[in-house]
């Protein structure tokens, strides 16, 4: 009885003493049941997974890239490009080695965004009209947040699962690897070239397209095969804010009904 007496007491904030005869043990097991903690070793092997380790690394480089974006173009391309090329990588160790996990994925999406806008902050410092490159960095962080979180709202384990879709291009967009690779490989091109092509004599964004398009040659034609994936994804970005904000407004109807 002391001891139910005791724990009732201390529920309550009681500071009355503790009686000296009370014995802990006396206290059943169920009540000195703990809180369930997670794993701390599988907490800290989650941090530790291959496609993880690459997304660290990835997150270095590019933080060396854009610290010499100004003075060192060619090294610039070169870890820019490898970082970006590291993102299929992770993708396929998680796989081969079923290490895939939600860290992973918001990782790797984050990483994904923030180099990309830091890429096109830089291009809106180096091309007239820059608002161009604004527009594209806030159509695509928007888009995708916006999937994100509608996603997450409609019970998906992926912002890659648009199967209730109507629109074909979106569906084919997320549906067909080789299709999605060719528009997001593109725009990274796109706009690596139009990093590398940039200097004072062409500060026109438009002059750069006339100059490169008209070469001629296998740079002309990587040019124009880059700018129609960017653009293909462009739409798609688009397609893709309009439908997570119609899936974010259903879920506010649904809600209120």
């Amino acid at each position: 009885m002391e001891s139910a007496n005791f724990l009732v007491a201390l529920s309550l904030g009681s500071h009355k003493a503790v009686p000296s005869s009370l014995n802990f043990t006396e206290v059943p097991l169920s009540l000195k049941a703990p809180m369930a903690q997670p794993s701390n070793q599988k907490t800290v092997s989650v941090y530790f997974y291959i496609p993880n380790i690459i997304g660290y690394i990835r997150v270095i480089m590019n933080c060396v890239a854009f610290a010499l974006c100004y003075y060192q173009k060619t090294l610039f391309t070169i870890l820019y490009f490898v970082s970006f090329c590291c993102d299929a990588l992770d993708g396929w160790f998680a796989r081969k080695f079923n290490q895939v996990s939600t860290f992973g994925a918001v990782l790797d999406m984050v990483t994904d965004r923030v180099s990309t806008a830091c890429l096109l902050a830089v291009l809106s410092q180096l091309y007239r009209p820059g608002l161009i490159f604004l527009a594209l960095l806030g159509l695509d962080i928007a888009s995708h947040w916006l999937q994100m979180y509608s996603s997450f709202l409609s019970g998906k384990t992926s912002h890659k699962d648009v199967k209730d879709s109507t629109n074909w291009l979106f569906k084919l967009y997320y549906g067909n690897r080789m299709f999605m690779a060719f528009c997001c490989v593109g725009s990274e091109v796109l706009y690596i070239i139009l990093y590398v092509l940039a200097d004072e004599k062409y500060e026109s964004l438009f002059e750069v397209y006339a100059y490169a398009l008209g070469q001629k040659s296998l740079l002309s034609l990587l040019f124009l095969l880059a700018s129609i994936g960017c653009a293909i994804k462009q739409v798609v970005n688009v397609i893709q804010m309009k439908s997570a904000a119609d899936a974010c407004v259903y879920h506010d109807m649904k809600r209120s009904t």
